[in-house]
């Protein structure tokens, strides 16, 4: 039996190029607002570090606004793939470091911009990994979360939160914008400004994304096809099984 670390290997180690080249992960109204913000708060002399960085596209976006950015995943395929596009790109203060967002190996007060973006709702500590993040950012330095939304209707947010279970073994949890706002404020990080986007999800490229067996894509569409009139005006859920989600975004502030 394997341990939720193993399995986030297992799912992403094989998986870098596809999301790499993922037009979801690849582009976004909320990379441009994460570069406006960046630029005009951040320091260029600033370290940096991306936590749970996947295909680095948040590193790529952020790397010309610091002097360093530390992308920072626990699978070794996605470092691979981070370096050599970084290199590709001439992005030559990216840097990649294996490791897990619940226990940094890095000391207190460290970077001036710790950033993640899609990658928490793997994280099995969520409480004890934003702690981790407040405690390697410099006082009065600057955080930022981005990452797709749990919804607050219970009905809602257990269909959604089961679909993604089934498309991808190593889901954990999409914590609502209530929830956020929670873990962030008990981690002494304070909201200066924060935004939502709708995210619509092709299912086809969604499900090969991560490989997903035929039977769990079956499972997941008899679970569509049969969902309440709540949850697919909710989920604005297409005849194909494509959706949309909401992704939501956090820029935040560490005490001085």
């Amino acid at each position: 039996m394997r341990t939720h670390e193993q399995t986030v290997q297992t799912q992403f180690d094989p998986r870098a190029q596809a999301y790499l080249t993922s037009a979801v992960h690849a582009v976004g109204p909320d990379l441009e607002r994460a570069q406006v913000l960046v630029s005009k708060a951040v320091p260029a002399a600033a370290q940096a570090l991306d936590i749970g960085c996947g295909a680095g596209h948040l590193s790529f976006a952020l790397a010309p606004y610091v002097a360093r950015m530390l992308a920072f995943d626990p699978s070794p395929g996605m470092l691979a793939a981070v370096a050599q596009t970084a290199a590709a790109k001439g992005l030559t203060g990216v840097e990649t470091r294996q490791g897990n967002a619940e226990s940094l190996p890095f000391d207190d007060c460290t970077f001036q911009l710790v950033c993640t973006r899609y990658s928490t709702h793997h994280w099995t500590r969520l409480q004890e990994a934003v702690r981790e993040m407040a405690r390697v950012l410099a006082p009065g330095a600057h955080a930022l979360v981005i990452d797709t939304l749990g919804h607050e209707d219970p009905l809602v947010d257990t269909f959604l939160q089961s679909i993604e279970l089934l498309r991808d073994p190593s889901h954990v949890r999409n914590r609502s914008g209530r929830e956020w706002r929670s873990l962030l404020q008990s981690a002494g990080l304070l909201e200066r400004e924060s935004a939502e986007w709708a995210t619509r999800l092709d299912f086809a490229s969604w499900a090969e994304r991560m490989r997903t067996p035929a039977e769990r894509v079956a499972v997941i569409r008899s679970l569509q096809e049969g969902a309440p009139r709540e949850v697919c005006e909710a989920l604005v859920l297409e005849p194909d099984g494509s959706f949309t989600i909401r992704t939501g975004l956090f820029w935040l502030q560490k005490s001085a």
